[in-house]
């Protein structure tokens, strides 16, 4: 990428004193613009991408267990320390109220629903409940997915 280039114009000197000064800087490709094409070294077979809420549950298995050996605190500890509001870090353990069966699914699918879109599951104290309205969850995502989809 070139210099700037610093040049004082030669003219004539102003009755107010003023001087005219021109840079050249250089022109940067955005941002943006490079992440739209894949570079030629990429691998166009690497693997699918971890959905959120899969990567969301792992970390709250995580943090539970860096609690139960004592390597932090509490949850305030770990909202510290990762630069997050304590209610963050609430909604992220909340996942571990759902039913096993219920997190075993979340974390091993390719395409899971928004963590929002968990919550209402997360507050049901019955499993055998939240395991009926995860079924209904992940039915209405495929209806939706299915009318998404041009014929």
């Amino acid at each position: 990428m070139p210099r700037k280039v610093l040049s004082a114009a030669t003219q004539a000197p102003r009755a107010d004193g003023a001087i005219q000064v021109e840079v050249t800087l250089p022109m940067r490709q955005r941002c943006w613009d490079t992440r739209a094409q894949p570079s030629p070294d990429a691998h166009i077979d690497s693997p699918a991408r971890i959905p959120r809420i899969s990567r969301l549950m792992a970390l709250a298995m995580k943090f539970q267990d860096m609690v139960d050996r004592g390597e932090v605190r509490d949850y305030a500890d770990i909202a510290r320390l990762g630069y997050v509001t304590r209610a963050r870090i609430t909604q992220i353990m909340n996942l571990l109220h759902l039913a096993p069966e219920v997190q075993e699914e979340i974390l091993f699918l390719r395409s899971a629903p928004s963590e929002r879109s968990l919550r209402p599951l997360t507050v049901q104290p019955l499993w055998g409940q939240q395991i009926r309205l995860w079924r209904r969850l992940k039915a209405e995502r495929q209806v939706n997915a299915s009318c998404a989809t041009p014929a």
